[in-house]
């Protein structure tokens, strides 16, 4: 069987992405409107892991490489909750970059995680995550627009992802991204709630 080839993406965000949302809708009829609740583990300690839950499902995918300013990442793991103390230890922990906790379960349920595992650790913050994600197919590349809500603050993102590098960066010019900074989920996270610096447009 053969794997599956991890794919690179171009993301970002603004206050503002409307002749973006325009032009997708030009080009294409949207395909879906998918809705969802998640919860993105932050972590001061590590940059290059994207780390979220949802529908009950850890779910950990790895940065790769940079191609032309496009970011292509591998998903790592997924699993479900409860979650063993090891499978913590083991998989999750070393994706945040950040000292090892005492476990004091066996099993751990999503809100015993949260609460005793990443709420207490000084380099780790779970933030609340609100999608509406309309999707589209642009020059052969997977695309949305969509509203995220990080912990109630709305702001907008566009992405195009593919395999196809070249088919990425014409879609971008396609539809006006151009001139944008590639920004991804866990950037943004940390830009919106004062974690780190950032340059989105507001």
């Amino acid at each position: 069987m053969s794997s599956i080839q991890p794919r690179f993406e171009f993301r970002t965000f603004a206050r503002n992405l409307g002749f973006t949302e325009r032009k997708m809708r030009e080009l294409a009829p949207v395909e879906t409107i998918r809705e969802s609740k998640e919860i993105y583990i932050l972590s001061a300690g590590n940059h290059e892991n994207n780390i979220k839950i949802r529908d009950g499902l850890m779910d950990i995918k790895v940065f790769v490489q940079e191609v032309n300013g496009l970011e292509q990442w591998d998903p790592r793991m997924k699993g479900a909750f409860p979650l063993k103390a090891e499978k913590i230890r083991d998989e999750v922990f070393p994706a945040f970059g950040v000292s090892l906790p005492d476990f004091e379960r066996h099993v751990y349920t999503l809100n015993e995680f949260l609460k005793e595992i990443i709420k207490p650790h000084p380099q780790l913050v779970a933030v609340n995550i609100f999608k509406r994600r309309f999707a589209f197919t642009i020059n052969n590349c997977i695309a949305e627009i969509g509203d995220v809500y990080i912990n109630g603050a709305k702001i907008i993102t566009a992405n195009l992802e593919s395999v196809d590098v070249e088919a990425i960066l014409k879609g971008i010019e396609m539809v006006g991204l151009k001139g944008y900074e590639n920004i991804n989920y866990p950037k943004a996270i940390k830009t919106v709630i004062g974690m780190e610096d950032g340059d989105i447009k507001w």
